[in-house]
């Protein structure tokens, strides 16, 4: 049944609630056949992404008739479509490309693509309905779920909830949002005993048969205002991972949130865990028979309680930088608790934890200056977090991408007080300039190899060069991992 293991706290649970509507994917017995629901349908995949070639992969192995749909031109796309000339799929791609919607019966949406996109918005007035990659394998994959949900830390928490499990002696799919689409499991005819889903507020908005294990919400801040045109629309969004859970599940919250805090007055779920980071002991002001994690700063600690059971984990060894990498493994440490990994494996695993790439990843040092890797950064909540995880003030900052529409101003104290220079990349940089260019001395520059080699060409001994962009990284690049891996790249030439 996927249970952790070496504990006697194991939760019964419900795993194949899901909810009525029309593309719910079950196989059809007949006579000694397995047949698809989607055998024979005429499905349309709008982007070839990782996920639309997850989709397009696994739809056409079940029958459909599959249409994909791509901005880009053959040409770009062609060592993705390589990868699927077993297949009978028609391709419409360039600007403009979107044929028809006759006869179609399914449009997977990539995520990314708004719901607000004409096209999809003249499908839905045509009947025709929506869903998403991980929603189709989520109606197929029958293990149990553990799904991590926020606008920042959600990567690294699902990496520890994933690598702890395992310590523990269980088998683990790590997928979804972290870049590993959920119809790879489907798709690869994996077996394991538990599915750690990273689900971003874009894969949210289609997904309809989450029943959750547990399900955890880091945060939540401003993010992807350009998607879902305005503030209200991404907490909804957000919100949706509570409505998932029933009765047996777990919730585990950010206490110190007040959006995520008022969810759990809207979910069946057991609300298992508020993280509550200050110096206060939350289990004074909270009932015995709630979990929650408290980290104590002064002692490097965290303390959990279990139904009124305490329990002490040390972070002497914790290799990750920031205040907010210890609420991630927090969260982490709620979620695992309640499915039964024991105190003893957790805290063997303090010491032997990384970073994942890209978030806060140290580079290297050279000539006594440092250099962290921070791609992952790509709004301005991850970007303070991500000062804030350094005490010195010799910081040159290399920040600026695809212009997201955020309040740069609000870090005007922090830049401040952490860095001696700003350098400006991307779309965005003319207007952070604006925001920040008086406070500290600033450059814009055009490229990104540019500002790598400036940064290194003004730094002193003991500087730290930090690239955490607090924009996404698509006017430049595929995505952040290939921005970080750039400069990662270009530090290395140094």
């Amino acid at each position: 049944m996927g249970r952790a293991k070496n504990s006697s706290q194991v939760l019964d649970y419900f795993y194949f609630a899901r909810a009525d509507h029309s593309f719910n994917v079950e196989v059809k017995i007949r006579g000694n056949s397995r047949m698809s629901i989607y055998q024979n349908k005429k499905i349309l995949i709008m982007g070839l992404g990782q996920s639309g070639l997850a989709a397009a992969h696994f739809l056409a192995q079940q029958g459909a008739q599959v249409i994909v749909n791509d901005q880009k031109t053959k040409e770009e796309l062609m060592p993705v479509i390589q990868s699927l000339t077993e297949f009978q799929i028609k391709y419409e791609l360039g600007e403009n490309q979107l044929d028809t919607l006759e006869n179609v019966d399914l449009i997977v949406v990539s995520p990314g693509i708004p719901l607000h996109h004409p096209f999809l918005k003249k499908a839905t007035s045509q009947g025709i309905p929506l869903t998403n990659e991980m929603e189709i394998a989520l109606t197929m994959i029958q293990k149990p779920v553990i799904a991590i949900t926020g606008t920042n830390g959600k990567s690294t928490t699902a990496s520890l909830i994933a690598e702890i499990l395992r310590a523990a002696g269980n088998s683990v799919f790590l997928g979804g949002n972290i870049g590993n689409p959920l119809l790879n499991y489907l798709i690869e005819k994996k077996d394991c005993d538990w599915i750690v889903a990273e689900i971003s507020s874009f894969q949210l908005e289609l997904i309809h048969s989450l029943v959750p294990a547990v399900a955890v919400i880091t945060n939540v801040a401003s993010d992807h205002l350009e998607h879902h045109l305005n503030l209200e629309a991404y907490i909804e969004a957000k919100r949706r991972m509570v409505k998932f859970c029933h009765q047996d599940s777990y919730l585990v919250l950010n206490y110190d949130d007040p959006v995520v805090r008022g969810f759990r007055n809207e979910t069946q779920a057991k609300v298992m865990g508020f993280m509550h980071f200050s110096q206060k002991n939350f289990v004074e002001r909270f009932p015995l028979d709630f979990y929650g994690a408290c980290i104590t700063d002064q002692t490097r600690e965290i303390l959990l309680q279990i139904k009124g059971e305490k329990e002490v984990y040390s972070l002497k060894g914790f290799q990750f930088l920031g205040a907010h990498n210890r609420e991630n493994f927090a969260a982490a440490l709620c979620a695992v608790r309640a499915m039964g990994v024991s105190p003893e494996v957790i805290q063997s695993l303090v010491k032997t934890l990384h970073p994942i790439p890209h978030r806060l990843e140290f580079v290297r040092r050279k000539n006594q200056v440092y250099f962290f890797n921070d791609s992952k950064s790509t709004n301005i909540h991850s970007l303070r977090k991500s000062l804030e995880s350094f005490s010195s003030h010799s910081m040159i900052l290399i920040a600026g991408g695809k212009d997201k529409n955020e309040d740069f101003s609000e870090l005007v104290e922090l830049v401040k007080k952490k860095c001696k220079m700003l350098i400006l990349i991307g779309e965005a940089k003319e207007r952070m300039n604006r925001a920040l260019g008086d406070y500290v001395e600033t450059y814009l520059v055009g490229g990104f190899k540019e500002a790598v080699y400036l940064a290194y060409q003004k730094s002193r001994n003991q500087d730290i060069i930090l690239l955490s962009p607090g924009c996404s990284s698509y006017d430049m690049f595929k995505n952040f991992e290939e921005r970080g891996q750039y400069f990662k790249e270009l530090v290395a030439q140094l």
